[in-house]
């Protein structure tokens, strides 16, 4: 479950993440979400648990959760 928008032939999702704590996470969590085809960019922010993914399309949310769970984090909701 995302909030997701469409603008212009891209697709901007905000996730809830658990977990991090400072710059080195939010770059762990942006590196594999962007690994996800289809991805254009992404910002983690710490202190707000919120991952800002625009896209080509709207993502699958499970290949969402297995990016962040791989990065040691959990994926726990819309923003």
């Amino acid at each position: 479950m995302t909030a997701q928008t469409d603008t212009q032939g891209s697709v901007t999702a905000v996730y809830k993440v658990s977990g991090m704590s400072c710059g080195h996470c939010e770059g762990a969590v942006s590196g594999e979400i962007s690994g996800i085809p289809g991805v254009d960019s992404v910002k983690a922010v710490a202190a707000t648990g919120e991952v800002t993914v625009v896209s080509d399309t709207p993502l699958d949310e499970e290949a969402v959760r297995a990016a962040v769970d791989e990065a040691g984090f959990e994926l726990v909701g819309p923003a």
